[in-house]
């Protein structure tokens, strides 16, 4: 059984942007990079929590817009940290909607 959400309609990503999608209590952002191609990050940047939704997009970097951390969306990698990393989460196009694959919900 797959936990994806629908986040946005396919046609409101265009290419080269980003946008917010709220999956529980996680924030999460969903890009879509030139080639098309769509990844899903935690949004708040490791270094201060800036919204990385706002940053801007050079191909596969995303630069938080509070203080230049870059990440690289592809696997949450840090170019000025090495040693931290974003979550990534599944995200597919299906049925002309995006959709995330959530973070596991908590234990209870």
């Amino acid at each position: 059984m797959s936990n994806y959400t629908r986040v946005c309609p396919a046609a409101d990503l265009a290419p080269a942007t980003a946008r917010l999608a709220k999956i529980g209590s996680q924030d999460i952002a969903v890009l879509r990079l030139t080639d098309g191609s769509l990844h899903a990050i935690e949004d708040a940047c490791l270094h201060a929590g800036g919204p990385l939704h706002e940053g801007t997009l050079d191909g596969a970097i995303v630069t938080c817009p509070w203080h230049g951390w870059k990440f690289d969306v592809r696997d949450g990698s840090c170019s000025l940290n090495p040693c931290v990393k974003l979550a990534c989460y599944g995200v597919r196009e299906r049925d002309g909607f995006i959709e995330v694959r959530g973070p596991p919900a908590p234990a209870s």
